[in-house]
């Protein structure tokens, strides 16, 4: 055992700090972490704030705001299995320095658009720029993840949850600042997140290696063939589904609650900044525990049991009156604590495992092709649930209803996940680094 190894293991709290995690790592891998940061960053200075801009800038009617939202979240989460198939082919470096030239453009396009057909390409500029920019970042943090287990570093499972708490970070500073700016000019809001992604592709370009892609000379389309034929994958990705549709009802049924418990949404923001401080304090502990005592095989069904729960618990309170006071708000603490620790238990485990489906081989296709089938499960998933949600303020026992039929989706899921994870092997050489990575 090393002299760091055994540094590690007398001090927790070190293999839980953030920056000592973090300069543990090599070059790339830091680079990869800060790009999920300064990625969301950029990204939510603008997006949330777009409608508003539309709405009362542009003066747009809201059939207009609700195509351009529309489209540039399809093209996004549509088409990552596209970014991911050309992450394959022609490289990671070439498709992630793509994707922030095309989003840089998709930002300044936004920033001076006068009508809809501008504003709408600028929309599918920057979803676009997402679907490039996004599988192929996975992909390479994948790998980045074997050489820490190979050198003891670290998990990959850890490293994705490191990746997680790094994004969070970015996505609870983006709208602040963005709403500094927004009063000050919509387009310098646009112009400053492409100046984000102007150091994102300085940093890509000088640190990422020049190494071919994976599938290089293959057709791009083998990618997908060899995905399609993955059958234990195929099964994975439509069970991994369950957790985007599970955590999007933060969105969509989240406010519902709000709205029936309180009479308003005005401790919506709160909850958010709930589920922030609870990923960036508590996924690398969460992470190292599951990875100590549980194991993929558990942590999967665990994490998404605690997806099921967070709908059980509104299930149970909402064809009660609300209770008095503040003690209203608790059933949607319980959804956004026990949907918060849910993700935080399943998702780093659930992506490394995607790289084991896939034989280590052409991750970015499968990376792109689980993120797709994500948004098209969120897609018709959200369609039904809002549908369901129309029944959250009737008499009960209706009430619980629809509550009750989003926990049985993670509740499947879960058992899904489980199955496969039981049957996906790990190569010796890989299980052995995971067995002497420091704890």
């Amino acid at each position: 055992m090393t002299t760091a190894s055994v540094a590690r293991r007398l001090n927790p709290l070190r293999r839980w700090s953030l920056l000592s995690r973090f300069t543990e790592l090599g070059g790339v891998a830091r680079l990869l972490l800060l790009t999920q940061l300064a990625f969301n960053l950029g990204f939510y200075l603008v997006v949330p704030f777009l409608a508003v801009h539309l709405a009362q800038d542009l003066a747009m009617a809201g059939w207009a705001v609700g195509v351009v939202l529309g489209v540039r979240t399809f093209s996004q989460q549509g088409l990552f299995v596209v970014g991911g198939a050309l992450a394959d082919r022609f490289g990671t470096r070439r498709v992630v320095l793509a994707g922030c030239v095309v989003r840089i453009a998709g930002f300044l396009v936004l920033a001076v658009a006068p009508t809809f057909p501008v504003v709408l390409a600028g929309a599918v500029l920057t979803g676009f720029a997402g679907a490039l920019f996004s599988p192929a970042v996975e992909a390479a943090l994948a790998e980045e993840g074997t050489d820490c287990e190979e050198r003891g570093v670290m998990t990959r499972a850890e490293l994705f949850a490191l990746f997680a708490v790094f994004g969070e970070v970015g996505s609870v500073t983006g709208p602040l600042v963005g709403a500094m700016l927004l009063g000050v000019d919509f387009a310098l809001t646009c112009t400053v997140a492409a100046a984000v992604f102007v150091l994102i592709w300085a940093g890509h370009y000088r640190m990422l290696p020049r190494t071919p892609g994976r599938s290089s000379g293959e057709p791009v389309l083998a990618g997908w063939a060899g995905v399609l034929r993955n059958r234990a994958f195929l099964v994975f990705a439509v069970g991994y589904s369950a957790y985007l549709v599970s955590y999007n009802q933060l969105y969509l049924a989240l406010p519902v609650e709000l709205e029936r418990a309180t009479g308003s949404q005005g401790a919506l923001g709160w909850m958010f900044a709930l589920a922030s401080v609870l990923i960036v304090v508590g996924q690398l502990p969460l992470a190292a525990w599951a990875r100590g005592r549980l194991g993929r095989a558990r942590a999967l069904p665990l994490g998404f049991g605690l997806l099921a729960a967070a709908f059980t618990a509104v299930a149970l309170s909402a064809p009660l009156d609300p209770l008095p006071g503040p003690w209203a708000l608790a059933p949607a603490v319980a959804l956004v604590v026990l949907l918060t620790l849910g993700q935080m238990l399943s998702v780093p485990v659930a992506q490394d495992l995607v790289p084991r489906l896939a034989g280590e081989q052409r991750l970015g296709s499968y990376f792109g092709f689980l993120s797709s089938v994500g948004g098209v499960a969120v897609l018709a998933g959200s369609a039904g649930v809002g549908a369901l949600l129309d029944r959250a303020y009737e008499p009960a026992p209706g009430a619980a209803l629809p509550w009750a039929a989003m926990a049985v989706l993670p509740a499947v899921g879960g058992l899904v996940l489980w199955m496969v994870a039981r049957r996906a092997r790990v190569p010796r050489g890989r299980a052995r680094a995971a067995e002497h990575a420091p704890a």
